[in-house]
């Protein structure tokens, strides 16, 4: 099989399955593993996929809801880093909701070392990854499962959320742009969930890794302005640095990005 084909081929099992394992197209395709990595790294620059540990995943983008399974493996990294902040941002005994993003699920890992949280949130996935803290209290909105995700959506879910009033809201997105000054997602379900959440908080936190910024998604969520923090995994810039002071607006990344 000629190289040209092995790459369409890739690029086909991506859109079909979101993900591709190195060893597995090795085997199909009788080359080695390092060819196959090569191949891999040509469609990374292609913008067509993602490598992770062992393979690649379909490369995120703003106008595409990947399998949250997919997601999960998706800017790694960048989600660690972000945790990392926010666990320096909650404070102990805090009421926190949270919405059923990947990167939300990588933050409630990093404050698991916090005292007496209460939190709220649409994630099975969080629910379960929480379930063994004894001196928190968990609460699950219930809702629609969404279809390819662990997150429950639709109107009971928003009912649910609305019997809330928290400390503070953790919330990710596929977009957020300083020309149109909106944050977006794909998903009009995900996007309802996440306005009403924000709606329940007294602080809106916004954590989104560095690949969200200056990118516009179908729907909006919210106005840039409707945060009080954007927690992200390195340093955007000067001119978002700028356009965020001049609202006011807290921004956040490691020390040493």
């Amino acid at each position: 099989m000629l190289a040209i084909e092995r790459l369409q081929y890739i690029k086909d099992q991506l859109q079909k399955e979101k993900k591709v394992i190195v060893a597995d197209l090795a085997a199909f395709f009788d080359v080695t593993e390092e060819t196959v990595r090569r191949d891999l790294v040509k469609l990374e620059n292609e913008g067509v996929a993602q490598r992770i540990y062992g393979g690649a995943v379909l490369a995120e983008n703003s106008n595409v809801d990947l399998p949250y399974s997919v997601r999960k493996l998706s800017n790694v990294e960048q989600k660690q880093a972000i945790a990392g902040v926010m666990e320096k941002l909650i404070p102990d005994n805090a009421n926190i909701m949270m919405d059923g993003s990947s990167t939300a699920l990588f933050v409630v890992k990093a404050l698991k070392v916090k005292k007496n949280l209460t939190v709220i949130t649409n994630s099975a996935e969080i629910v379960c990854e929480i379930s063994d803290k004894p001196s928190w209290r968990v609460f699950a909105t219930g809702g629609l499962l969404k279809e390819g995700g662990y997150a429950f959506v639709g109107a009971r879910t928003v009912e649910a959320i609305k019997s809330f009033h928290v400390d503070y809201a953790i919330f990710s997105c596929k977009g957020v742009d300083r020309t149109t000054g909106l944050i977006t997602d794909i998903s009009d379900a995900d996007a309802e969930v996440k306005k009403t959440i924000l709606a329940s908080a007294k602080r809106k936190i916004l954590a989104a890794d560095s690949t969200k910024f200056d990118r516009v998604s179908l729907v909006e969520i919210c106005g840039i302005s409707g945060v009080d923090m954007i927690v992200t995994d390195g340093n955007p810039g000067r001119e978002w640095k700028n356009y965020l002071d001049e609202m006011g607006i807290g921004l956040y990344f490691p020390a040493d990005s």
